[in-house]
């Protein structure tokens, strides 16, 4: 689509407008977000287009679209969806060698695990391998409860940091604010530097990571507006 506009607002009640006329989401509905923050850095995402619109360039705008035509009308399947990454997650599953990798995945993924352990009063089973071990029942349920309980809006912004991450219990430490972005990216990335470090970096594997980076700012910049 080709910039057709010269002006862009933020409306009463954090609505978008293109020269006066609300901008839609691709389902037809308004585009209408709870904060004048998220509101006025989407409107920015409008701003900056040049001649043609580039939904890469405007990844708050894609996101609070899901957020509206995805996820809120069905937040519960959503959430679930998410949620099922509690079962096997990335911070559960250990290098059984070399040390120097085991002492690596503690520094970053422990402090993590106890944090939930005491946010959610709940207990991780850690394996060594990559074998499935079912987590306790209560466990999933709690954490289950806690992406339930979110809006569709912080849905979608979960989304991406769970997804790219493989952790619903770093994303979770992420969204109560006890780590930040920079702590979950590389706690995420544990296993990928460490091969990096003893293989060297494939430039189509950078190239690829710095497209997941950019997916996983859009989601905590997108919740940390709202």
């Amino acid at each position: 689509m080709k910039r057709f506009w010269k002006e862009v607002t933020v409306e009463p009640g954090n609505g978008i407008a293109l020269d006066g006329k609300p901008v839609r989401t691709p389902g037809r509905s308004a585009l209408v977000v709870p904060t004048r923050a998220l509101a006025e850095a989407i409107a920015e995402e409008w701003r900056a287009v040049d001649e043609t619109i580039d939904p890469r360039a405007m990844p708050l705008t894609g996101l609070a679209n899901a957020a509206i035509d995805r996820v809120a009308p069905d937040p519960a399947a959503f959430a679930a969806g998410l949620a099922a990454y509690g079962e096997s997650d990335l911070l559960y599953y250990r290098a059984e060698d070399p040390p120097e990798l085991i002492a690596r995945q503690r520094a970053a993924w422990d402090p993590l695990l106890d944090w939930a352990r005491g946010r959610y009063d709940v207990h991780f089973e850690p394996v060594a391998g990559v074998m499935h071990r079912a987590q306790p029942e209560a466990t999933i349920a709690r954490l289950g409860e806690a992406v339930a309980a979110l809006d569709p809006l912080r849905l979608a912004g979960l989304s991406p940091v769970v997804t790219i991450g493989g952790s619903l219990v770093a994303a979770l430490a992420l969204l109560e604010g006890a780590a930040d972005a920079d702590a979950i990216w590389r706690a995420a990335h544990v296993d990928e530097d460490w091969q990096a470090e003893q293989w060297g970096e494939d430039l189509l594997a950078a190239q690829a990571r710095e497209s997941r980076r950019a997916d996983f700012d859009a989601g905590v910049r997108f919740l940390g507006l709202l």
